[in-house]
């Protein structure tokens, strides 16, 4: 609570844990924000600001950054709906239309050293978006995997040929949410699909819907075909699935184990 009062000059009564560092604070006029201790906090503010897009999915109302601390709006929880899956799928490929300077960008005033999760995330920029995929998203965490022994040379040799076939999208960077896992995309009470802890840049719109399915998303082909209405995706988008989870796959088998690691291969092949 003290976060709130300092960060955001905001009148807390309670607070009570929703998961981990992230608390849902009551304010004393009967309103709710969420505090949040990360190490991304400065990111994630940016994020939030720069992911504010006209026609875009809503998201929450950042009140105040500092150090480890982010105050954010709380996302009132509501249910998933085809109607709001459809309508998340335009306002995704409004955001992704808006844009960024080059495959990479972090947001305006964000660190290029991020965070995707708890693991370190850097910003660095491409103007081809293969190279650039491999260079800056691929490569640091597979080398990391297989150094730590969570994977081995053969299944690594799996990862870096299929990166090696992949084709320039010939499109402009896209403004990504960056985490666009299921958790992470929250139906709300107003019939809307809100989005939470970005770790936002400029990189290939297939990768967000690629992280939606990831983990499962509810009533996906609806935001799939919301999506086509607005930004219809290129040929073979369906086949190049598995090579835009690679990263978000290698993340987990860095911070979880060789857990993840069979599935990373799958996803190669």
């Amino acid at each position: 609570m003290t976060a709130v009062v300092e960060l955001a000059g905001l009148d807390a009564r309670s607070a009570r844990p929703i998961s981990g560092d992230v608390h849902d604070v009551e304010l004393a006029d009967g309103g709710h924000v969420v505090a949040k201790e990360t190490v991304s906090a400065r990111a994630e503010a940016a994020s939030l600001r720069w992911l504010a897009v006209p026609g875009g999915p809503p998201v929450p109302r950042v009140h105040g950054v500092r150090g480890d601390w982010l105050v954010t709006d709380l996302v009132p929880p509501g249910r998933p709906t085809a109607r709001a899956a459809e309508a998340f799928g335009r306002e995704l490929a409004a955001l992704h239309g808006a844009g960024a300077p080059e495959f990479g960008s972090p947001p305006p005033g964000g660190p290029v050293d991020a965070a995707i999760g708890l693991a370190p995330m850097r910003n660095g920029t491409g103007a081809r978006w293969p190279e650039w995929y491999w260079e800056h998203r691929v490569e640091p965490y597979l080398r990391t995997a297989v150094d730590g022994g969570l994977l081995t040379g053969a299944e690594a040799a799996v990862v870096t040929a299929r990166v090696a076939r992949a084709e320039d999208p010939g499109e402009p960077p896209a403004r990504l949410h960056g985490d666009l896992w299921t958790g992470n995309a929250l139906w709300s009470a107003d019939g809307r699909v809100w989005l939470v802890d970005p770790a936002a840049h400029g990189g290939h719109r297939e990768t967000d819907l690629a992280m939606l399915r990831l983990f499962g998303c509810p009533h996906l082909d609806r935001v799939v075909a919301g999506y086509q209405e607005v930004r219809p995706l290129a040929d073979g988008w369906a086949d190049r699935v598995g090579l835009h989870q690679l990263f978000p796959l290698l993340v987990h088998v860095v911070l979880f184990g060789r857990g993840y690691a069979a599935q990373t291969v799958a996803a190669a092949r």
